[in-house]
């Protein structure tokens, strides 16, 4: 059980390593963000406006799903029903999301744009306040308990891998942008002068709101996909291995302090001052989770099994939330607000003329 954990785990990590290896090399190209114009409204030219949907909201449902699932497979291990599992995060993921945009909208000033940083302060302080209370109605009803530590460290753990793959969206998007090089000390700018982003294309965000399209900027995207995939890897081995309060510490710390550093890099507006209200929320994150551990109740849980949990999978509600999680995230996120598109439709006349001629000789 234990070599199949880490084989597990090994797993994850070589697929992680090859979609950031891509994506990092892709997605800041010109081209990787806008996946398809649909038109919408036809003018007096004859031209059509678009709707240009993205690959930004493809990235943010794969990483929403993928999350989900991950919390599903690590709460099933331990037993878990896999659809109390479900409705918890989904639950919470109802919560989280919507507030994703009020709250960016609060502090960015902005109708058009999210904030996951505020998204996840909001579900680490009403995470505990809804785990522990089903716990109570559980243990009333006699129906199986839901361990309050347990559960939140696969939320936690979920969350650090969502927001790895999350952050690639930014980097199609071109938002949550380093600073230039230029800007940034030496010491910073010689190591990532080989691995620093170009972005291409005058409507991404870095463009239309930094200007700074073409202009070498520190991956600070990607530095984050890296250390929260890594933390996210190393919580589901420890989560795996029974240690739920270590992955809950590990991956609630480095995800928010990390939050807390990397702004500090970033070039994009967050705010009037010094320190955003995003590094606020980061920081109180921490202390109110590691506060709350020392109140939350404890008893005794079976030892994790993975294959447990990679069979919570497989229950057809379990398939279709799944889905339906990916559907609905990628209608909301794909639309896209800030950008248009103009459309022109023809026909391809060496089409018709050859399509005639086929005819003619059949005749």
């Amino acid at each position: 059980m234990d070599l199949s954990i880490d084989v597990f785990v090994v797993t994850l990590g070589v697929l992680s390593a090859v979609l950031l290896r891509w994506a990092f090399k892709t997605l800041p190209r010109e081209g990787s963000q806008v996946l398809a114009s649909v038109p919408m409204e036809k003018a007096d030219s004859g031209t059509w406006s678009g709707l240009n949907i993205t690959y930004y909201g493809v990235l943010v449902a794969f990483a929403c799903t993928v999350a989900l699932g991950l919390s599903v497979l690590l709460l099933g291990s331990l037993g878990l029903d896999g659809r109390v599992a479900l409705l918890l995060v989904v639950g919470l993921f109802g919560i989280c999301f919507p507030a994703s945009w009020v709250i960016a909208r609060l502090v960015e000033k902005k109708r058009h744009t999210l904030t996951v940083s505020g998204a996840s302060f909001l579900g680490f302080l009403s995470a505990p306040l809804v785990v522990w209370p089903a716990d109570v109605v559980a243990e009333w009803l006699s129906w199986p308990r839901i361990p309050a530590v347990p559960t939140l460290a696969a939320l936690a753990v979920a969350y650090a891998v969502g927001e790895g793959l999350g952050r690639l969206a930014c980097i199609s998007f071109g938002c949550c942008y380093g600073k230039p090089l230029s800007a940034c000390p030496s010491w910073i700018a010689r190591p990532f002068a080989r691995y620093a982003f170009v972005f291409e294309g005058k409507t991404r965000k870095i463009a239309y709101e930094g200007s700074l399209d073409g202009q070498p900027v520190l991956p600070i995207q990607a530095i984050t996909s890296i250390i929260y995939l890594s933390a996210g890897l190393v919580g589901t081995w420890l989560f795996l291995k029974g240690f739920q309060t270590a992955a809950l510490v590990l991956c609630a710390v480095i995800t928010q302090a990390w939050r807390v550093v990397s702004e500090v890099f970033r070039a994009d507006y967050r705010g009037d001052r010094s320190w955003s209200a995003y590094q606020v929320f980061s920081g109180l994150a921490v202390c109110y989770l590691i506060a709350i551990l020392f109140f939350l109740p404890r008893h005794a849980t079976s030892a994790p099994n993975l294959f447990q949990g990679l069979t919570a999978w497989w229950d057809p509600i379990t398939i279709l939330s799944l889905q339906a999680v990916f559907v609905v995230t990628f209608l909301v996120t794909a639309r896209s607000k800030v950008t248009g598109s103009t459309i022109t439709l023809f026909v391809h006349e060496s089409a018709v003329h050859s399509d005639q001629a086929a005819g003619s000789r059949g005749q």
